[in-house]
């Protein structure tokens, strides 16, 4: 939850770019600080995991604009791994949920009911009328 309020902080639509390097460097230590504690929860080598890891890696541009292009790309691969780690993509350590049974779906029920209704109209044609 936290990782998004930060996301949010900075992608937000009405949110502001930070005026100073000074937010923008506080921005960036708690994007990396979220980056750490979602990749404890990924497994390694997944490629969300590593453009973040790497983005993180990197160290903050010099000038005004420079820095806060490197914020949003930060911002943006947290983003993606905070999805990928709520989705629980495959290979996610999240636990595993109960599966669901399976419900067959209205086409598939419909599809179902046509085949049976269509075998019992060609059965009914072939009995010999007497």
């Amino acid at each position: 939850m936290a990782a998004w309020e930060t996301v949010t902080l900075v992608l937000g639509e009405e949110s502001p770019l930070p005026e100073s390097a000074a937010d923008v460097e506080g921005l960036v230590r708690r994007l990396r600080g979220h980056v750490a504690q979602l990749g404890a929860r990924t497994p390694s080598g997944t490629p969300v995991l590593l453009r973040a890891q790497r983005l993180c890696s990197d160290s903050v541009p010099e000038g005004y604009m420079p820095s806060r292009v490197y914020l949003v790309e930060l911002a943006e691969a947290t983003r993606k791994l905070v999805t990928h780690v709520e989705r629980g993509d495959p290979g996610s350590m999240r636990p595993q949920r109960r599966r669901r049974s399976w419900k067959p779906r209205i086409k598939m029920l419909r599809g179902a009911v046509f085949a049976v209704a269509l075998a019992c109209l060609v059965w009914a044609a072939s009995v010999p009328r007497t």
